[in-house]
């Protein structure tokens, strides 16, 4: 049996990533691979985690240059 909080966890991720990326777009910065960690939507009672994912130097230098 499923918990009654786990689809609006996974919509309330899901829509965070989406925000996220976003905002990263503004930024000019692109992280490919990012999204939901499957891992952590397999559970009987999802909690996501938003996986980052990985990038080149460039744009983590760039990610760190808006982040301050």
């Amino acid at each position: 049996m499923k918990a009654p909080h786990s689809a609006p966890c996974v919509e309330e991720a899901e829509g965070t990533v989406k925000e996220l990326r976003a905002a990263l777009a503004e930024a000019g910065i692109t992280l490919p691979s990012l999204g939901l960690d499957p891992v952590s939507l397999a559970r009987e009672a999802p909690c996501p985690l938003v996986e980052l994912g990985r990038c080149s130097v460039e744009t983590a230098q760039r990610l760190a240059a808006v982040l301050r």
